[in-house]
């Protein structure tokens, strides 16, 4: 405790080599022992710091200050080299106060985020790192991108590549495209290969889309072809109900599903087709192929209103045809389909329903305390 207090402090006015001013920066960690290192840069410019505090963020420096040295002296150096000088002055900054300014974060991004993947300070990769994404354009991605695989930073590297593929052709005009075609072109490999697997993602993604809403069409036409064949409907109802009774029960178009129209139509016509039995028109055969999805989905055949849904069902599992299997798959996918449908809806109405709840929990919140303040300054008075 003594020693501690006969140490002589240090300021601003008497740090030697504080050329920088920047003991004058870190006032608020009050005093502060007489440095025992100093950071050489390459202009010469000698940055006086603390081993504990050096080591204690970057352990690369801390290997650096502790390494036995073939030189006995009592002081001790670490050169940081080949970066601008204020560069420098700004990582001992930050090593010291974990802050930089913007004017100086603008200046020296791509050195400081050199500066901290070299000697392992990850709070200021970070800040780097999110100061270079804020100010990527088409004109430097090229460049960023570069250092983003030197330095290992995977996440900018990604932020790059994306920039790059949604504007390729504009990054083919920039002089670093041109730069990178000359002097790297595994970089121009790897951005080609990149965009070459985006297309591939796009594409794959938008065809399965497609495919998700066919199931769903085909869902649908299902739902809608048990509800007329079991309620009916307009002008077609079950083959157990007088036709006259049920198309006097509605008379409206049916609101229920937006293809029940058209399948009505579709059933009036199969029954009336005389091209049906030799094969059938292009209609039939939609009928035909409706109808035995339908009795490859259903699980209830001995009590199905659907038409030919029990024999088609019997007869698939007697004949044991080739398409029997694309058939079972077609079905399982509408049956999934449906159910991750349903499943998105409830999802939704879910998080709606919290939301709201939210929303009315804030705006109860703020009433509640204007009647707490009334109630106690009226206790006041």
């Amino acid at each position: 405790m003594e020693s501690k207090r006969n140490s002589p402090a240090v300021t601003s006015a008497n740090f030697p080599g504080d050329s920088n001013g920047i003991v004058g920066k870190r006032s608020f960690l009050g005093e502060l022992p007489e440095p025992d290192v100093f950071i050489v840069t390459s202009g010469g410019r000698r940055i006086p710091a603390h081993t504990g505090i050096m080591a204690s963020v970057s352990p690369v420096l801390e290997n650096l200050i502790y390494r036995p040295t073939k030189r006995r002296s009592s002081e001790k150096i670490v050169p940081i080299l080949g970066v601008p000088c204020d560069a420098v002055s700004a990582f001992v900054e930050f090593v010291y106060s974990s802050r930089c300014t913007e004017g100086e974060m603008e200046k020296y991004e791509v050195h400081l985020l050199a500066l901290a993947h070299v000697y392992s300070v990850p709070q200021l990769k970070q800040r780097c790192v999110q100061s270079l994404h804020q100010r990527l354009t088409v004109d430097n991605v090229v460049d960023v991108l570069q250092l983003s695989r030197l330095c290992d930073s995977p996440e900018l590297y990604v932020r790059c590549m994306k920039l790059a593929y949604h504007h390729f052709k504009a990054v083919e005009q920039t002089e670093g495209w041109r730069f990178l075609q000359h002097h790297d072109p595994w970089l121009e490999l790897d951005i080609l290969q990149f965009i070459d697997e985006s297309e591939s993602r796009k594409k794959r993604a938008k065809r399965r889309r497609e495919e998700q809403e066919l199931y769903l069409q085909l869902s649908e036409a299902m739902d809608c072809l048990e509800h007329i064949c079991t309620e009916g409907c307009t002008s077609v109802g079950p083959h157990d109900v007088d036709p006259t009774k049920a198309g006097a029960r509605k008379k409206e178009p049916c609101g229920k599903f937006a293809t029940c129209q058209g399948l009505q139509t579709l059933i009036r016509h199969f029954a009336a087709c005389e091209k049906r039995v030799s094969g059938g028109c292009h209609g039939c055969k939609s009928m035909w192929r409706l109808l035995r999805l339908h009795s490859a989905i259903c699980d209830q055949p001995g009590s199905c209103k659907v038409p030919l849904c029990r024999q088609l069902k019997l007869r698939s599992q007697q004949e044991k045809r080739r398409d029997e299997a694309r058939w079972r798959l077609l079905a399982r996918k509408v049956v999934t389909a449906k159910a991750m449908s349903s499943l998105s809806q409830v999802t939704m109405v879910m998080r709606r329903r919290r939301l709201e709840e939210e929303a009315i929990k804030d705006m109860c919140r703020p009433s509640r305390a204007r009647g707490a303040r009334s109630f106690k300054l009226g206790n006041g008075k």
